[in-house]
């Protein structure tokens, strides 16, 4: 009779603790929901009734899981690009597609009839949980709602958001989104952070922005800007951990959570599982991930990865988008999906080779996989320089790949020696106080608990002029110059005063 009792009370208590939660995910961008999901998801099992908006309903979600779907709207993004070498144009190229996409999402999703009749019906909501990427949009939906937000990223900071968190940005240390460098950039590249910083900041604010905020007044109008409803965020989870990308200069509410979406790797089934297993040498995954397409290499590029393998006693396994065999079935496995969890798991898994996604590089720290990254676009850039920099890995460029630099960089990280630094690195990445994904719920649940309270720190309120110290800058120059004119004024009065002297007593004064 006492347990039935107890068993009530804590149900009675479970309830009276579940939130309600909205999660607004307007960006189409397949990897990027792979990565949230996991925590919606948890958050419905923990017992909170979680609605999303998202391109990508589940269909096997626990039963207080209600998707508000934008499917069909915008095909996703996903195997649609081909590898490049990098260039400036195409960056520019890239900064243009981030601002049309993120106005893009926004009219999609306001124009959505079920988004609307929440707003209409002003939904009680305890928390909103808002991905941070190309659009501010998600914002306007919440402050119509009233509820406190709580940023989510599946990547390292984009340029615009560091001011209104108050992150420090140094382009002499930190890494930019979209550039090489890492943390210890060449002056080239501090000239380049500084020029593409401007160029990506400049776009947001005057064209997404600007955008967004007309859409906003097409169906409110009393949305507060965008960059003011932004800087109101109480927490933002980004999607890394410092063993990866190393110490950065956090404020309090900018809490890295890095890990959470990686699942425990499952038994391999059939030809693959019979493929690993056989591997005497082990297997070297090669995957570059849901957007780029490894068939739409050059010829010459797939030629020099195929004449590696020949080399290599290793088998490999390959995402491959078409039906082409490329070599013999004993040494090279592809399939256009693969469980890529359940490979990186696999302890026959000895490599990665990879376009350094934030998502496959964190599976593979995870599970202790060394990676060669070969970044193309987006974060993957800086995510590379952090794979060379932790010791995870080695990086080269899709220009440099031929034969001969492939295999140097493969046998790098084939050392054993290599192998056991990054089993040391994936430990330390395991040894936290907290699991990232109970990090993750925590700080949404926290959000929710203290709502009133503001957690952003004194440095995104801090007008730029002070925020650099122009004033001071200012108010010092100004001090030197009264000081110099003051001794010139001085010695202009003295030279006068002797040359009176000297008239006075019928001497010529000396040339100067």
């Amino acid at each position: 009779m006492n347990i039935t009792i107890f068993t009530v009370l804590l149900l009675v208590i479970n309830c009276s603790q579940s939130l309600n939660i909205l999660g607004i995910f307007p960006y189409h961008g397949k990897s990027h929901f792979i990565v949230q999901k996991v925590y919606l998801r948890e958050l419905a099992n923990r017992g909170h009734n979680v609605t999303v908006i998202s391109h990508f309903p589940q269909t096997d979600a626990p039963s207080n899981y209600h998707d508000i779907s934008l499917a069909g709207t915008i095909p996703p993004f996903e195997d649609s690009v081909a590898p490049t070498d990098k260039s400036y144009l195409f960056i520019i190229i890239m900064g243009l597609y981030l601002s049309s996409s993120g106005t893009q999402n926004c009219e999609v999703m306001l124009a959505n009839h079920e988004v609307q009749d929440l707003v209409k019906r002003k939904t009680k909501f305890d928390v909103i949980i808002a991905e941070q990427f190309n659009s501010d949009c998600a914002l306007g939906i919440a402050f119509k709602l009233g509820a406190p937000v709580v940023g989510v990223t599946s990547h390292i900071l984009m340029p615009y958001h560091y001011k209104r968190l108050g992150v420090p940005y140094n382009p002499a240390y930190v890494s930019f989104h979209f550039l090489n460098g890492g943390t210890r950039p060449t002056l080239w590249q501090r000239l380049e952070r500084v020029v593409f910083d401007f160029y990506f900041n400049t776009l947001y604010h005057w064209v997404t922005q600007r955008s967004d905020q007309k859409t906003l007044a097409n169906y409110f109008d009393d949305i507060p800007p965008l960059e003011d409803l932004a800087r109101e965020i109480k927490f933002l989870l980004v999607y890394h951990y410092f063993m990866l990308t190393g110490s950065k200069l956090f404020p309090a509410n900018v809490i890295e959570v890095g890990g959470y979406h990686v699942s425990k790797a499952s038994p391999l089934k059939g030809d693959l599982k019979t493929f690993m297993d056989e591997a005497e040498h082990g297997v070297i995954y090669v995957n570059f991930g849901t957007i780029l397409k490894s068939s739409a290499f050059g010829a010459e590029k797939i030629e020099a990865v195929l004449e590696v393998m020949k080399e290599l006693p290793q088998r490999f396994i390959w995402k491959w988008e078409n039906e082409n065999q490329l070599l013999d079935k004993n040494k090279l496995y592809v399939a256009n999906w693969l469980p890529q969890v359940d490979i990186l798991g696999h302890p026959k898994t000895i490599m990665f080779f990879s376009h350094a996604g934030m998502g496959g590089t964190t599976e593979a720290i995870h599970f202790g996989v060394p990676i060669v990254a070969m970044p193309i676009f987006g974060d993957q850039p800086s995510n590379a320089a952090s794979i060379e920099e932790s010791g995870l890995g080695v990086q080269i460029q899709y220009k440099d790949l031929n034969k001969d630099n492939l295999l140097t960089v493969f046998k790098k990280v084939l050392d054993p020696e290599f192998f056991k630094n990054v089993k040391r690195i994936s430990a330390a990445w395991h040894d936290r106080p907290m699991p990232p994904l109970e990090t993750a719920i925590f700080w949404t649940e926290f959000a929710a608990r203290h709502s009133n309270f503001t957690f952003r720190t004194a440095a995104a309120d801090v007008p730029a002029y002070q925020y650099a110290n122009l004033d001071i800058i200012a108010v010092f120059l100004f001090l030197a110059v009264l000081i110099i004119m003051f001794f010139i004024t001085v010695c202009s009065r003295k030279r006068t005063v002797s040359k009176k002297v000297l008239k006075s007593k019928g001497k010529k004064p000396k040339r100067e």
